[in-house]
């Protein structure tokens, strides 16, 4: 009982948007987990179905590893992940019963079975890991195998996992929840991934392929403070801890110089939130000699905070994207976001002074929201032009305040199918086709002022005049007919959503 075989469930040919954009990053967490267990003297090995086109492809992994366990172990630290896309349960619970088929114990850690344990153990989990899991997964597994070494099954005797937080599993046939597991505080404890693991060129040549360069993902931190009532957490919780500045670099230093990566990104939910934390990794970025651009997610009031934007230029800061999420003051208190529309003026400034690219994640459909507040949406985008946009509808999971509001709409369905379905789950001010279309007339909008804007900087500084800049001005002759026509769309479809022929609208 000592051999493991790992996967997740992402599979992102079975995510067309993503597919088509051809940036694929490494499952993280799946990857740190097997460098924990293979640490501790289990034989592990890898089924990346990044690239897999059919969950029955697992089967020769199975056959060639012949594992004892098989564990799903979700990439946690990637957000298409934590939206529990149908697409990727449907094949987790295929994987789950060919490894069962073949006598494996298969355990399952994810952001889905966490919220929906019951389900993955009606598909044939042995045992599904709630919240962070690594720790959970190294107690289980050394307990089934010592179990079994005292052939406690045969002489009759049920195995007692309840010692072990963090787990649900069926005794009896019912399920069974362990208490929680408090999360790790010590991260710098933990071996670093098992990048070997990777195949990596498969990453790199699709980057390539699609971007021109080659990016990698690093975590260096867990879990996030700040309470916005949409955002769920089943993994790392609120806690927010930080491996040390120097950590990190050590594993930037392995990964340059064994795969050569281009650019950085830090996956985490806010980077560097700890005080002198990212003055301390530039320093060392510094000291090492290392060069490399990366991207971060941060918050328009801490970027508001010259000396931290000053330090994340300073290492390499290229791009770093904040939660905007509406260019109203209403929404944004409805959310309990925490910032304000002024700060997210201001640290779009501050962020372009320092040389760093500012983008936004923008959700429309947050319930009382209505046209005003969408019109003062779209004016922060135009008004602003981040140099990325990534524009989605509220979408409510399970554990969060926004769920408990809306979930009983969420009886027919609960989750997208694949991350650009980009319907709206529950009833709202407009029907569901509106914010479809709002969603299209967003990026033309958005794309029609970026191509004006060059071409006023082409007639002012006809000097700097280049072949890009020259294409991104005359775009402005596809994009500005397109908004026109997108717009008159969007308003044929505005028309108030009723709840109920005998109730007033929702508004």
């Amino acid at each position: 009982m000592n051999k493991i075989l790992f996967s997740h469930s992402y599979f992102l040919r079975f995510d067309p948007k993503q597919w088509a954009t051809g940036q694929p990053y490494p499952p993280l967490a799946t990857i740190g987990a097997a460098a924990l267990l293979r640490e501790k003297g289990y034989d592990v090995a890898l089924f990346d179905t990044m690239f897999v086109e059919d969950p029955n492809e697992v089967m020769y992994s199975l056959e060639v590893n012949r594992p004892d366990f098989f564990v799903v172990y979700d990439d946690g630290f990637n957000y298409l992940t934590k939206m529990c896309l149908t697409n990727m349960r449907e094949a987790a619970f295929r994987m789950i019963r060919l490894a069962k088929d073949r006598g494996c114990t298969v355990v399952v850690s994810s952001s889905d079975s966490t919220d929906h344990y019951e389900e993955y153990l009606g598909q044939g989990a042995d045992f599904v890991l709630l919240g962070e899991g690594e720790q959970t997964l190294l107690d289980l597994v050394t307990a089934i195998r010592d179990t079994h070494q005292q052939d406690a099954v045969s002489s009759g005797k049920p195995a007692d996992f309840s010692a072990i937080r963090g787990l649900a599993y069926l005794l009896n046939r019912l399920p069974l929840k362990t208490p929680a597991r408090m999360v790790m505080k010590d991260l710098d404890a933990l071996p670093l991934p098992a990048w070997d693991l990777v195949k990596m060129d498969d990453y790199r040549n699709t980057w390539l392929k699609h971007n021109g360069y080659f990016s990698l993902n690093i975590s260096t931190t867990r879990g996030c403070p700040f309470k916005c009532n949409w955002c769920a957490k089943p993994i790392y919780g609120n806690r927010y801890h930080a491996r040390s500045p120097r950590h990190v670099v050590k594993e930037l230093r392995m990964l340059k110089e064994t795969y050569a990566f281009d650019h950085i990104w830090f996956c985490d939910d806010i980077f560097g939130l700890r005080p002198g934390w990212v003055k301390e990794f530039a320093d060392i970025v510094e000291q090492e000699g290392l060069r490399f651009r990366f991207k971060i997610q941060s918050r328009a009031d801490l970027l508001l905070q010259e000396n931290y934007v000053r330090a994340l230029a300073r290492a390499g800061c290229d791009n770093s994207w904040m939660g905007a999420e509406s260019g109203s003051q209403k929404i944004l208190d409805a959310m309990d976001k925490g910032t304000s529309v002024e700060q997210i003026y201001q640290s779009t400034r501050l962020l372009r002074e320092y040389g760093i690219k500012p983008s936004f994640f923008i959700q429309f459909g947050y319930p009382g929201e209505n046209k005003e507040d969408i019109r003062m949406t779209i004016r922060m985008i135009n008004e602003l032009l981040p140099d990325s946009l990534g524009v989605s509808v509220s979408y409510p999971l399970p554990g969060t305040v926004f769920h408990e509001r809306v979930k009983a709409d969420l009886k027919e369905k609960a989750n997208w199918t694949d991350s650009d379905e980009l319907q709206l789950l529950f009833r709202n001010t407009y029907p569901p086709a509106f914010y479809k279309q709002l969603h299209r007339y967003v990026h033309k909008t958005y794309r029609w002022h970026l191509a004006w804007q060059q071409l006023k900087k082409m007639l002012w500084q006809p000097a700097a005049i280049t072949g890009a800049g020259i294409r991104k001005a005359a775009s402005i002759a596809w994009y500005a007919p397109a908004a026109f026509f997108a717009k008159i769309r969007l308003d044929q479809l505005e028309r108030p959503q009723m709840t109920d022929p005998g109730l007033p609208y929702i508004n």
